[in-house]
């Protein structure tokens, strides 16, 4: 939207008696809050629970926890050991998030 920086300001009073009056006419207006949506169009787009997902294949690659990791006794991730904040006497890692 362009700005026509040359037009003259309008004052702190002007301002909030346009807005009064447009939030006047909001108020009379019954149609104001309706939101124009085609309901076929937003209901296809969500994805039902216990949809059949049987014919979608995923694949992971995972890698084993490597040397500078550690798993958080807490969340249970996979962390860089930079990230430890707290390890205590029985050999469990907490991670900043966790630990507390």
């Amino acid at each position: 939207m362009a700005t026509d920086y040359d037009a003259p300001r309008k004052t702190d009073e002007e301002l909030n008696e346009d807005s009064i009056e447009e939030l006047k006419t909001r108020r009379n207006d019954k149609n104001s809050g309706k939101v124009d949506e085609d309901e076929t169009e937003a209901a296809e787009a969500f994805e039902l629970p216990g949809a059949d997902l049987s014919h979608e294949e995923l694949t992971v690659r995972v890698l084993p926890r490597q040397s500078d990791e550690f798993t958080c006794a807490g969340c249970f991730l996979v962390r860089h050991r930079s990230q430890i904040a707290e390890e205590r006497s029985n050999g469990d890692a907490y991670c900043f998030d966790c630990a507390g």
